[in-house]
Order: structure tokens, then sequence, then C-alpha cells
């Protein structure tokens, strides 16, 4: 679930080499809706990112709170909240997710009630596993995201304490199919080409249908990992696309095809090898292998304290995540080159207007 594979969690059709070298719009996107942005809007998403977890204050009423960040938000994407100190918001969203903890006070039978186990090649400290609040700042214009985060937070003041914070950035867009595109990662591959990105394959695997108080929402899952970059520029290109099991310039799978194609993971050499092979990390992480749905990513690379990727990923059973990285965990060639440093897991809420507050349908 590391990188390009939860990227093979995320792959699609098909690409020419050229390469989109157009900043992302900033046309504004609506933060209203059955389903927040910052998902699946826009397309392709913002360059920038800034994830800040915190958890709420012993005795906050979660429901006023949630509201408020709502209609701050609001504020924010119109361009009419003074904290944003005159900056046009551009393309702005803000994502907001709560923990298991607080799903758990509200039901614990509801999606997002459940923590993440820890997996290998974990090291995390306390600080940096779990929480209760996920703020999720994108933007084309990287000096907007900081000061959202300083309105939001100021606006929860000490309600909230955080955790850990992470911002990314998002590589030239590559073309993966007519009308979509993918980002490359610090590995040089293209990054999150499988994915449901159909209406249908969205409401399958992407969207919360119910119960009620989830419906609109979705689950996310944030894992911030350090890759072993100069370890990886050691092997061969041949042995580097043998470790993904795609094609490093055109990110076509080693079965042959387009880049969107699916990968013939039964397809061998005239001498019986796997073109794809065994451990590749598009044969472990593939859906249909591991047996769960898709999963959408917007992961970004970072850059501190070292090179690495901020792996977050949605969708709607928590199960797609947990069982696909157990499956890479047994022997995937590409886990070997990164160590998690941060992991935590969220229900994204359902979305919200002026009629119906943030966390209205959850929390009171």
């Amino acid at each position: 679930m590391a990188l390009a594979g939860l990227t093979a969690g995320c792959e699609s059709r098909s690409v020419p080499s050229g390469q989109v070298d157009a900043p992302a719009s900033a046309t504004p996107v609506s933060p209203t809706g059955r389903g927040q942005a910052g998902i699946t809007l826009p397309q392709p998403a913002q360059p920038n990112l800034l994830a800040v977890i915190a958890d709420v204050a012993d005795g906050v009423a979660v429901g006023p709170l949630l509201a408020e960040l709502g209609q701050t938000i609001r504020a924010l994407a119109a361009g009419t909240e003074a904290r944003l100190l005159g900056l046009p918001p551009g393309d702005l969203t803000v994502t907001i997710g709560v923990g298991p903890r607080l799903v758990r006070m509200v039901d614990p039978s509801l999606p997002g009630a459940a923590d993440l186990p820890e997996f290998s090649r974990e090291q995390i400290a306390t600080q940096a596993r779990g929480g209760d609040l996920l703020i999720q700042i994108c933007a084309s214009d990287v000096v907007v995201v900081p000061v959202v985060a300083a309105a939001l937070l100021g606006q929860a003041g000490d309600r909230l304490h955080e955790r850990w914070r992470q911002s990314g950035r998002r590589g030239a867009n590559i073309p993966v199919d007519q009308d979509r595109t993918a980002p490359r990662n610090v590995f040089g591959f293209i990054d999150g080409i499988v994915g449901p990105h159909t209406t249908a394959e969205q409401q399958r695997d992407l969207w919360l249908a119910g119960p009620t108080p989830v419906a609109g929402g979705t689950i996310a899952v944030l894992r911030r990992m350090e890759l072993d970059l100069p370890q990886f520029a050691t092997l061969s290109v041949g042995e580097q696309e043998a470790v993904f099991g795609r094609r490093r310039d055109t990110g076509v799978p080693l079965s042959g095809g387009d880049t969107a194609s699916d990968p013939d993971l039964g397809a061998k050499t005239p001498d019986g090898r796997y073109l794809i092979p065994a451990d590749a990390h598009i044969r472990r992480a593939h859906s249909n292998v591991v047996g769960v749905g898709l999963m959408l990513r917007r992961s970004y690379s970072t850059d501190e304290p070292v090179p690495g990727l901020l792996f977050v990923s949605f969708q709607n059973n928590l199960r797609t995540f947990t069982n696909t990285l157990t499956h890479m965990d047994n022997s995937d060639a590409l886990l070997r080159f990164t160590t998690t440093t941060a992991s935590a897991t969220f229900l994204i809420l359902p979305g919200f207007d002026q009629q119906r507050p943030l966390g209205a349908t959850l929390f009171r």
C-alpha cells in the first residue's frame, strides 16, 4: 500500500508518454454537497497538501465544534473569512474526518469505529498513531495551505490538541487515460493509476451507502512513510521495474498493453517465468488477488525529515486497506524500501451545507 500500488490498489487505463506540466486549476471547489470536497474533487488533485491530526480535549462537545469548523470552511472557500488575510482561496478544499474513538462514542457498530492494527516495517511513536480529528487541506497555492490551517486551529482553540502534521506535494501530472492523469512519485514511477474512477466504481468501493448517519462519507487511511531512495537507486532500471511490475517511463504493466491496462498476472515468458514477478508490487496489491474492492488514493510526496510519501487512501471498508497491506506484508518487493512512521484512520464525515452542519448526522 505504499505508493504506486497501494498504487496497486488504484490503477487504471492508458498513458501516452507526454507530460502535463500545466498547473492545477484554481477554479473554486464547492465545500458543500453529499460528499466532502478533497476526495474525488477537484480532478486532478491540487499539488499541495497539509494533513493535521489532532485530539479533542476532554469534555468538549464534538457536535458544536464540527459545526463551527464547517462554517469556517465555507467562509474560507468563499474568500470571506478574515483569517484568510485577503488571499484568494482558489481551488482550496478542506476535508474533515473523525477518528475511531469519537465514532465509538456514537455507535461502536458504525463504519469508522475500528482502529488500524499494527503492521511490520513500522517505527511509529505513540503521538503519531491514531487521533480524533483529521483536517486535510489541499490547494494549488502553497501559501494558502498554512493560513487555512491556522484559521481552523484558531477557531477550535484549546478544544483541539495537535498530535502531528505532514505537508506534501504531488509531482507533475502524467496522462493515464483520455480524461485522467496521475503524478509521479519520488521513486520515479507513476503513482495511483488504479482506483475507483467511474461513478459506478465509486458507489461500489468508495462512498458509504449507510447506515444513515454515515451515508455520503468514506473511510480514510493515512500512512506516512520514509523511503530508502539511495538503496532503490542502486538497482538497475529493469530491477526497479521488477519491484513495481510496471515500466518506469510509461507505467505500462510488464505484461504489456498500455498504462491503464489491467495487468495480465498469468502472462509468462517462453521459458515459464512470470512477466510480472511474484513479489512485484502490482501483483501483491492487486485488488482481485487480495479479494477486496478498490481504494482511491490522493498520496503526496514529502521531503521532511527524509524523502517519503504521505499515503492517503479512501475506501468504504477498512478491510480493503488492512487486507491489502497484510497481503503485501507477506512478500512485496517494494516494502523493503519503506518504513512507516505515522498511521491513522478516520471516518470522513458526510457532506454538509448551510441547512445541515458538518457532523450533524452523527453528533448533536
